[in-house]
Parts: C-alpha cells; sequence; structure tokens
C-alpha cells in the first residue's frame, strides 16, 4: 500500500512541475546540463570560501543546477545534473521528489552534494535509483556569513549544500528525493 501511496504521489508531483511549464521538467541536453553545472560549481566557489578546498577532498560531486519545487497541496520537485568524478564527467543523473501538505507556489534551487569517502560513492553508483535517507544520509552543511565551511571538522561520509540566486538556504531537507542515472537527449 505504501508503494503504491508513493507513486500517486511521484506521479501527482511530476504533474505538477509539469503544469507549471518548466522547461526542466524536460530532459535537457547533456551539453546543457554541463554548462550550467559548471556555472553553479562557479558560484558555490564564490559564495564558500572552503568549498574548493572542499571539493579536491571529495571523491566525487553531484552537481544539479536547477531543482524545480512546486505545489498545490501536493507537490513535487525534478532537476538534472551531472557527476563528476575527479574533475572528469561520470554521467547524468536526475532527482525527484515528492510532498504532502500546506505548499503553494513555485521554488528553484541548487544542490551541490559531495561524497567524501570511496565506500559512499560506490554505495552511490551501485544502485540504479539512490534515495536520500534510506540509501544513504546526505548532511547539509550550513555555511556561516562569512562563506566559511572548517572543511577539518566534517567527517560525514556524504555531505550537501542547498542555495538560490539569493545565497546559501537554511533548514532544509533531502530526505525521501530519488537520484537515478539517465541519458539526456
Amino acid at each position: 500500500m505504501r508503494a503504491l501511496q508513493s507513486m500517486i504521489f511521484a506521479l501527482m508531483a511530476f504533474a505538477a512541475i509539469s503544469q507549471f511549464g518548466s522547461s526542466t521538467a524536460h530532459a535537457a541536453s547533456a551539453a546543457q546540463i554541463d554548462a550550467d553545472s559548471r556555472a553553479t560549481l562557479d558560484r558555490f566557489f564564490a559564495r564558500v570560501v572552503s568549498g574548493r578546498e572542499l571539493a579536491n577532498k571529495a571523491q566525487a560531486i553531484l552537481i544539479f543546477p536547477s531543482i524545480v519545487k512546486a505545489g498545490i497541496g501536493i507537490g513535487g520537485e525534478y532537476g538534472e545534473g551531472v557527476l563528476h568524478v575527479r574533475g572528469q564527467n561520470s554521467g547524468y543523473y536526475n532527482i525527484i521528489g515528492a510532498s504532502v501538505g500546506f505548499q503553494f507556489g513555485v521554488q528553484t534551487r541548487s544542490i551541490v552534494i559531495m561524497f567524501m569517502t570511496p565506500s559512499a560513492l560506490a554505495g552511490f553508483r551501485a544502485r540504479s535509483g539512490w534515495e536520500v535517507g534510506v540509501d544513504g544520509s546526505v548532511t547539509l552543511i550550513n555555511v556561516g556569513a562569512s562563506g566559511r565551511v572548517n572543511t577539518n571538522n566534517i567527517l560525514d561520509p556524504i555531505i550537501g549544500f542547498v542555495f538560490n540566486e539569493k545565497g546559501l538556504m537554511y533548514n532544509l531537507t533531502l530526505e525521501g528525493t530519488k537520484i537515478s542515472r539517465f541519458n539526456p537527449r
């Protein structure tokens, strides 16, 4: 029963996103995803002073330049991104999530997820669909007003940063979103 409910919510979420006419609800080209991901990573490095140092410690970085979240009571989110392993493109991924509750409107955000250990990266790549909170936890990192993160104290195997055009966003969750590999057009 729970699987059926999840499937219904996911379909409704996708329908909600499509209803708002988002161009990101349709597969982008590989070249467009690559260009948007590079720009997102540049914005991340500009906002997080120690971001480049942290990225150099990471085994891989999953970059979602634009995730659109929309909802009217039942909501959903969708975005497309790329996995960089040691700076090289290693595949394209989409992220999809559904939610129920009081919500109305549309929001766009970017997400940068860093796999800090080889085993965390292997666990991610071993699954065809990886659900945050079930197959692995992503620790969202809060960045101070100075844009600094103490990279020596980060011991979590998977860390994430969520931000939008206005800056880093706080008190967000990725729990329940599913990340899957796909082939862009």
